[in-house]
């Protein structure tokens, strides 16, 4: 879950470093994470950004969870367990920070330093992001796949986390 959190506060725009990223788009995401014992599990859903600062993972297997955040604060809705949780978000994975220190390393690839983790970052033949891999706090492997990515704006209410009023809230 941590990683999960840390990529959750996403800042994506636009900038000169060569791989292309627009601040609204939506996209397919796999989300493969591999423990030391190489134990996987995936993830699948969509994810929605605007305005490079909104956005929301909507899990939709194994599981049914809404992630969105503001770069601020971050909401997680597990509709399994009917629970909402709230955090506020101090330090993160900061996608932009770590693009802006992308270097070049071969073809399609770009690697870059931020924190003290090291990231690989995919690119298509039009430099645009397809996939982000990385080693998160417990030694388990994260990969992250894009497909059928949209550079359009998104409505706002599809980044906003909606939930029923009887659900369980906690806020950390």
């Amino acid at each position: 879950m941590r990683q999960l959190l840390l990529l959750l506060t996403l800042n994506i725009f636009a900038f000169s470093n060569s791989i292309v990223i627009s601040k609204n788009f939506h996209a397919n995401f796999t989300q493969v994470v591999t423990n030391p014992k190489n134990k996987i599990i995936s993830y699948s859903g969509k994810i929605y950004l605007l305005e490079s600062s909104k956005l929301k993972w909507k899990y939709e297997k194994p599981t049914k969870k809404d992630v969105c955040t503001d770069g601020d604060n971050l909401t997680v809705v597990n509709h399994d367990l009917e629970q909402v949780s709230k955090y506020n978000l101090t330090d993160g994975f900061n996608l932009i920070a770590i693009l802006k220190s992308a270097k070049h390393h071969d073809k399609n690839l770009y690697l870059a330093k931020y924190l003290g983790k090291q990231y690989t970052i995919q690119v298509d033949k039009e430099n645009r992001l397809q996939a982000v891999a990385y080693f998160d706090d417990l030694d388990n492997k994260v990969q992250i796949l894009f497909t059928k990515i949209k550079y359009e704006k998104t409505p706002l209410k599809t980044v906003i986390c909606t939930y029923p009023k009887d659900y369980d809230l906690i806020e950390g």
